[in-house]
């Protein structure tokens, strides 16, 4: 029987072949010198000759050819299933490939395999293909600080007992240093519960047939359409802006240069993102960032043709289009004429403008960044395994209260804001309560969004997109409602982090009509102050004072009203003496 028989096994092993080498099975090889037989050889053959004695030949041949057999059948048996044990304990790399710890090389010489896509990987076996199925795709689940790191242990401080300030205000937050947040950026992408793949609606000719609200930019999308991008599946195509033209920015309103749109899509890490229409703000320069983040994260302001002349009549904007570490990009066919409204696309479709990055950081024209984008990122997104992380408001908590607020100050229209709200009640929205925890409001303080681009986060934010285009321009009334609805199909939420710890990273500084309207107010001090008219023409005489060698002018003399009674006593007893009395000539 030769080893081809019995089945060659190859790879981290060894193979049967060298077993045979090595004496393993019980078949030893026959001496070329005949040697004197042994007692026990004689009494075998003695009872070999009593078998024959009693049976024939072919009998007692094929007898020994059975017995022969099961022996092997029984050894083969065993080495096999000493051989599946043995395959249990190998550790396993990506879970499917076995690590080759023996020291012989693997199938057919090779020594490692590599998986860089998710394919599948032929491998010759003796003339025959084996199929290597690919792992299944990675992706990101957090980590956990080591116990003895400062930030693992760290817990905010109660808030400091200062009476005569009541306001929001800024509360520490533990950041890891630039150098460690970079060494914890996420190499793959996080978890995408339930959506895969998801595209966007184009419509060359827009179909206005609808209920109400939509716009020329973000479509006209039906009740019904609505109902169904809630609808939460593998592959999903909905309105997500920019319905006209070839791309984002081409001939679909809140249009771009093709330059511009050339150097966003080369942002492939990091993008921090801020838009100024109208000249109502005035750019603000980040700080305490570091040269690493200059040099890897893209900060792209966007501009208005107005805030452009604004910049230019200024002196800050050049060919360059650079304004500190800003870089500013003009926009064109601005498509609505509410500027709250306008400020809403780059806000909530970053995803759309920059398709190549991973992670972006919103903030409001008004406020000025003091962290660097990667300890942001680090301490909000990638330390809680979230994806899309926002300040809750630092004083409401409710929609309806959030509602009357904006009715309050004017924010919109009261009717629409109503209408709005009772469209949502009768959809099932509550006041909120201690029972919708673990969710902690319903309001955020939208100026500041930090996001992992991800298809369930890029649906999120453009399912909230369709009702600012649908409803009110105010985003934190419909937040809530886009947020449970994506809630009820999947196990996807919105990290909501405190607003004291937002404050501790951006700076709110004033609207520049605001500042405008507070120069006017406060004229500039001048010093030293002129003298008043009635002293212009007679000027004041110097008197020493005995109790030092100061000087001081004499004030004009005013009447005291003579005190009566307790008030007269209650004086006297305070009344201290300075020096010589001065009197007025």
């Amino acid at each position: 029987m030769t080893g081809g028989s019995l089945g060659i096994r190859s790879g981290s092993y060894g193979s049967l072949d060298k077993q045979l080498q090595n004496g393993v099975l019980p078949i030893q090889a026959t001496s070329a010198t005949r040697t004197k037989p042994s007692k026990m050889f004689k009494e075998k053959e003695t009872l070999v000759h009593w078998i024959c004695k009693f049976a024939g030949r072919k009998k007692v041949g094929m007898l020994l050819l059975c017995v022969i057999s099961a022996a092997v059948f029984v050894w083969v048996l065993y080495v096999g299933k000493g051989e599946d044990q043995e395959g249990v304990n190998v550790p396993k790399l990506n879970n499917n490939l076995p690590v080759n710890n023996s020291g012989s090389p693997l199938i057919n010489e090779v020594q490692s395999i590599r998986i860089d896509n998710w394919t599948s990987l032929p491998v010759s076996v003796e003339g025959t293909e084996v199929r290597v199925m690919p792992p299944p795709p990675s992706y990101f689940l957090g980590y956990t600080l080591p116990p003895g790191h400062p930030c693992s242990t760290f817990s905010l401080p109660p808030p400091p007992a200062d009476k005569k300030r009541t306001g929001p205000r800024p509360c520490p937050v533990c950041y890891l240093s630039v150098e460690e947040a970079v060494a914890l950026m996420p190499k793959v992408p996080s978890f995408s519960p339930v959506l895969k793949n998801l595209t966007y609606i184009y419509e060359e000719n827009l179909n206005k047939e609808t209920e109400f609200g939509g716009s020329d930019f973000g479509g006209y999308p039906t009740l019904k359409q609505r109902d169904d991008s809630y609808d939460i599946r593998e592959s999903m195509n909905v309105h997500c802006g920019f319905v006209k033209g070839s791309k984002p920015g081409h001939g679909t309103g809140f249009d771009i240069g093709d330059n511009d749109l050339l150097e966003m899509e080369q942002c492939h890490g990091v993008v921090v993102a801020s838009a100024i229409f109208g000249a109502f703000d005035i750019i603000q320069q980040p700080k305490h960032i570091s040269k690493y983040s200059k040099q890897t994260i893209c900060f792209y302001m966007f501009v208005d043709e107005e805030t452009e002349a604004d910049l230019k009549t200024n002196g800050s904007l050049d060919e360059s289009k650079k304004i500190g570490v800003w870089r500013t990009v003009v926009v064109h066919n601005l498509p609505y004429t509410d500027g709250r409204r306008n400020g809403k696309i780059p806000k909530l479709l970053t995803h759309r403008l920059f398709p190549n990055a991973r992670f972006s950081l919103w903030i409001d024209g008004k406020l000025e960044l003091v962290a660097d984008p990667y300890q942001i990122l680090e301490r909000f997104l990638w330390r809680k395994n979230a994806t899309f992380a926002i300040s809750r408001h630092y004083k409401r908590f409710d929609v309806f209260d959030e509602a009357e607020a904006n009715k309050a100050a004017g924010k919109y229209d009261n009717s629409s804001i109503d209408f709005q709200v009772d469209f949502y009640k009768k959809e099932g929205l509550t006041a909120y309560s201690e029972a919708k925890l673990p969710i902690t409001s319903d309001i955020p303080e939208g100026c500041v969004i930090i996001r992992e681009h991800v298809p369930i986060s890029n649906l999120f934010t453009c399912l909230w997109f369709n009702e600012v285009d649908r409803f009110t321009s105010r985003d934190q009334i419909s937040f809530s409602t886009v947020r449970d609805k994506i809630a009820a199909k999947t196990n996807w939420t919105v990290d909501m982090f405190l607003d004291c710890e937002r404050r501790n990273f951006v700076v709110q500084q004033y609207h520049k009509e605001v500042l405008a309207r507070l120069a006017r107010r406060v004229p500039p001090g001048i010093y030293p102050p002129p003298p008043p008219l009635y002293l212009a023409n007679n000027p004041p005489r110097i008197f020493s004072l005995e109790t030092s060698d100061e000087s001081i002018l004499n004030a004009p003399f005013r009447k005291v009203s003579p005190r009566r009674g307790r008030d007269r006593r209650s004086g006297s007893r305070h009344h201290r003496k300075v020096g010589k009395e001065i009197v007025p000539s």
